[in-house]
């Protein structure tokens, strides 16, 4: 089965940029977006011509803004929108859906800010998410995908050095998020299956950065590990245009 994750930096602009074409190369069992921009019902207009995939999403409050959707060709046995949680549930930033073999969560993990000012939220968020994770690894093995907007080690980014703990998504207190998803047993699969290798899956829009290669993994797939056996392959699909992200896949042996 593949699943793929993708940060669309908006569904209507991304299907004006071929996405359907896109999502086809992919061959994606199901795919997991991120940052819609859209209301639930501009999100089925927008892919109203995909065929094969049943649609689901889960829209912020505030109209163009965050947002996430999966299409999957199976549908799953429940699907549950938000943590439960009335702090983190505005945004339409988490989707979880019930599989046979696992759950399978998508999530937009909201960014600290040009200038740092939802940090605090962000701590709390992290905090609040991996309480969230385990509640859900305690029903069945996870596999939680999507933009955590952080990089989690040097590795992870073009120019760890200068970012450290001055910029969004380089915090110490984002990068020690990550380390508590980790250190409570969560997989990082490409990292597993990639020990060494040097791949980013965000580029800023300015200076050319995406041609220079001046980017961020900063969208991961976390599984459970009772699934890590079952981890095929994991990649980012740097080719894949539409986006100031690139999709990033799951390849697992496991039955839906």
């Amino acid at each position: 089965m593949r699943i793929v994750s993708w940060n669309v930096n908006g569904i209507r602009a991304a299907v004006k940029k071929d996405f359907k074409g896109s999502l086809s190369a992919m061959q994606a069992d199901i795919l997991c977006i991120q940052e819609t921009k859209a209301q639930d019902r501009q999100v089925q207009e927008a892919l109203a011509d995909i065929g094969g995939y049943h649609i689901y999403s889960n829209s912020a409050v505030k109209k163009g803004y965050a947002g996430t959707a999966v299409l999957t060709k199976r549908a799953p046995t429940a699907v549950r929108l938000g943590m439960g949680m009335e702090a983190h549930d505005q945004e339409g930033r988490v989707i979880a859906m019930d599989f046979d073999a696992f759950l399978l969560v998508t999530v937009y993990t909201p960014n600290s800010g040009s200038e740092l000012k939802r940090l605090e939220y962000r701590r709390q968020w992290d905090a609040d998410f991996l309480l969230y994770l385990k509640g859900l690894a305690s029903e069945k093995p996870v596999i939680a995908c999507g933009d955590f907007n952080v990089a989690h080690r040097p590795i992870d980014l073009a120019r760890p050095e200068p970012n450290y703990n001055k910029t969004a998504g380089y915090m110490q207190a984002e990068i020690d998020g990550m380390d508590n998803l980790l250190a409570s047993d969560f997989i990082d699969a490409y990292r597993y299956k990639n020990p060494t290798t040097v791949k980013y899956s965000w580029w800023s829009y300015r200076a050319a950065a995406r041609k220079k290669n001046i980017g961020w993994r900063i969208d991961y797939f976390l599984v459970s590990p009772e699934l890590t056996a079952a981890i095929a392959g994991a990649d980012m699909l740097n080719d894949v245009m539409g986006s100031d992200h690139c999709p990033v896949r799951l390849d697992v042996d496991i039955e839906r």
